[in-house]
């Protein structure tokens, strides 16, 4: 998932910055809610975790505005507010769920798994195409009861091939998608990240899944050979 993390307090943005893009996610992480509002109007994200008191710019107000236009994606509000009153305010902004601080890093990490389920893009904890299998809880990806474990760069490039099955992506598409913002990666960071994990998919023999579509980018496509018979007549 890409995430959009708000919290004015570095000693407790870093840890949780950290944590979440250990477990797979591209994670935009800000300071200040006048940033994440322009990060907004810029970007599409799949889940929120917003701070509640923040310079500026509330995480209230924050959620306040992402529903009222018209954003669907989970919203987990961070706060050291506690009342039944605080969690009804919160929850009638339009958040999703509700964390008090400190963050227990582990709860954190299984409010964010419960609230990508609820999203209309989930597809279960693990994606298939033909036989492979990329599990998204382990950043591991199957074939034939053999598994691989990817790193964090590599499984999300995977993710997003797996989201987009059969598609050309251009590099640029997959700079944007899967760098975060503020970052800016090499020239040749896409071509260096292809090979990586085609060295990976070399284990599976799935390396040439990935084809290279010259002048355009990359697409992920399962060879004929490699897909079982009612595949290759449906």
């Amino acid at each position: 998932m890409r995430i959009l993390l708000v919290e004015d307090d570095p000693a407790q943005l870093e840890p949780l910055y950290a944590a979440l893009s250990q477990a797979g996610h591209i994670v935009d992480g800000v300071e200040d809610g006048e940033t994440a509002q322009w990060l907004l109007s810029q970007k599409e994200y799949d889940l929120l975790i917003l701070d509640w008191l923040l310079p500026r710019v509330s995480g209230l107000s924050l959620c306040q505005q992402f529903r009222q236009a018209g954003k669907t994606a989970p919203v987990l509000m961070l706060t050291a507010k506690d009342t039944t009153a605080d969690k009804v305010t919160g929850l009638d902004a339009g958040a999703d769920d509700y964390l008090v601080k400190p963050t227990d890093i582990v709860e954190l990490l299984a409010r964010v798994r419960a609230l990508g389920r609820r999203s209309p893009l989930w597809q279960g904890d693990t994606l298939r195409m033909a036989d492979l299998q990329l599990h998204l809880n382990s950043l591991a990806v199957e074939r034939n009861n053999t598994i691989v474990q990817l790193s964090t760069r590599e499984f999300q490039l995977l993710e997003y091939f797996f989201r987009h099955p059969r598609q050309v992506l251009t590099r640029d598409q997959i700079e944007e998608a899967l760098w975060e913002w503020g970052t800016e990666p090499e020239s040749n960071a896409v071509t260096t990240l292809v090979r990586r994990l085609r060295q990976r998919l070399q284990t599976i023999n799935a390396a040439d899944w990935i084809e290279t579509i010259y002048g355009m980018g990359y697409r992920l496509n399962p060879p004929e050979e490699d897909l079982p018979k009612e595949q290759l007549h449906s």
